[in-house]
């Protein structure tokens, strides 16, 4: 079958390489435009139209898509077959989704109707999910309201974050992808219509996953440690607080269980009410800081203006002393 994909960042690559590598053809690829994302305000293009020109495929990179005539006539002089959707970054509106002859298809990593929206890895994670997935939905003009073809789900590790969990769920997307467009094809072929799963009927809330605003980044000390923990694996790398009038991102912590604050290494922790405090500095372990709740260590970090730093190294680096205070 003849594809035009659509996506923009890493997470699309896995996709758009395994239909490459598949007995169907990648007609053309559609992506955002380039973007200054440097500190010397160099555009940059995104990482799907790199591959696209690796591999000599015709790619498209308009400002707006909605209304823009020119763009949307030559894509329907391309005569496809079907649009692959992954991560694109924006909404496709009806006059595109009517182009190909057998309908756009997503991969959108959660299991709808659950997180439906921008985010719905970071959400999976700040909420504590135990599952995720993904589903591959025939697209609409509703946000991720298309009827499933194929379902995924996958269980997140304790030790997930956003970048292993978007790796995960990248690839999953790929090999979804290649087993969606054969049954397509071969419903083609057999003329028949492939079975839809209708998302009201999968017995599942509906919740939304609103995009990452730069609020969101703030650790929030005076959040239960579970919550804290949650919000520094979703947000990896980014979450942060200020220490000493400097930003510090908080790359990775582990919270302290009841048990492990009863084991003698321990007992002298001072003890503050107010969240956000350092109640201890532990050689060859990390800081120890108060929450709402059991305290946490905080075991890898990066000061504004340094490397990323961990364990003794953090130590020096901060030089932090028993009763100084992290802010939101």
């Amino acid at each position: 079958m003849r594809i035009i994909f659509w996506g923009t960042p890493e997470y699309s690559i896995s996709s758009l390489d395994i239909l490459i590598k598949s007995k169907h053809e990648v007609i053309a690829v559609v992506s955002q435009p380039d973007k200054k994302r440097s500190r010397g305000n160099k555009l940059i293009s995104s990482p799907i139209k790199n591959i696209a020109e690796q591999e000599s495929i015709k790619i498209y990179t308009p400002e707006k898509i909605k209304g823009n005539i020119d763009f949307i006539n030559e894509l329907k002089s391309l005569s496809c077959d079907l649009f692959i959707v992954i991560a694109y970054g924006k909404i496709l509106p009806k006059e595109i989704l009517e182009i190909p002859k057998y309908g756009c298809w997503n991969a959108h990593a959660s299991l709808l109707p659950r997180w439906r929206g921008a985010a719905p890895i970071q959400w999976s994670l700040i909420k504590g999910d135990e599952f995720t997935g993904v589903g591959i939905m025939k697209m609409n003009e509703g946000l991720d309201t298309g009827d499933i073809l194929l379902e995924e789900k996958i269980k997140i590790d304790n030790n997930d974050n956003l970048n292993t969990l978007s790796e995960k769920l990248s690839i999953l997307s790929a090999k979804l992808f290649l087993n969606a467009t054969s049954l397509i094809e071969e419903n083609i072929n057999k003329k028949t219509t492939s079975k839809l799963t209708k998302q009201n009927t999968l017995g599942r809330e509906i919740t939304y996953a609103r995009m990452i605003e730069k609020s969101d980044f703030k650790v929030v000390w005076s959040n239960e440690a579970f919550k804290i923990s949650q919000k520094i694996k979703a947000l990896y790398p980014k979450a942060n607080t200020t220490f000493r009038g400097k930003n510090l991102k908080i790359i990775k912590i582990k919270v302290l269980s009841s048990d492990e604050i009863k084991n003698e290494k321990y007992l002298k922790m001072r003890n503050y009410s107010k969240p956000g405090i350092i109640l201890s500095v532990l050689e060859n372990e990390g800081i120890i800081i108060s929450t709402k709740t059991d305290p946490i260590i905080l075991l890898e970090a990066k000061l504004e203006g340094k490397n990323i730093s961990s364990k003794n190294q953090l130590i020096q680096q901060l030089k932090p002393t028993v009763g100084e205070y992290f802010s939101d």
